[in-house]
């Protein structure tokens, strides 16, 4: 699938570099991509609850990531605080 931001040209261009990529760099950067979501996630919560402590920022961005019904399972006692 062609993403709507990018030249086929230019998609034909990533698909081949990433193709060339060994497992251990495409876990790498895998791991890497996940970090920087996270990071981006941390800000958007914060610019909307600059209020939050690093234990409530800690908190809603479990929350989002794993979901309300996985959240209250692994930590019943913890704040549903919104992300």
């Amino acid at each position: 699938m062609l993403p709507r931001d990018t030249t086929a040209a230019a998609h034909d261009v990533q698909l081949r570099w990433l193709r060339q990529l060994t497992p251990a760099a495409r876990v790498e950067l895998a791991v890497e991509m996940s970090e920087d979501t996270r990071t981006v996630a941390r800000a958007g919560i914060l610019a909307r609850h600059p209020e939050y402590s690093a234990a409530d920022l800690a908190f809603a961005l479990l929350r989002l990531i794993v979901g309300d019904d996985l959240f209250r399972r692994a930590w019943p006692h913890a704040p549903l605080l919104s992300p």
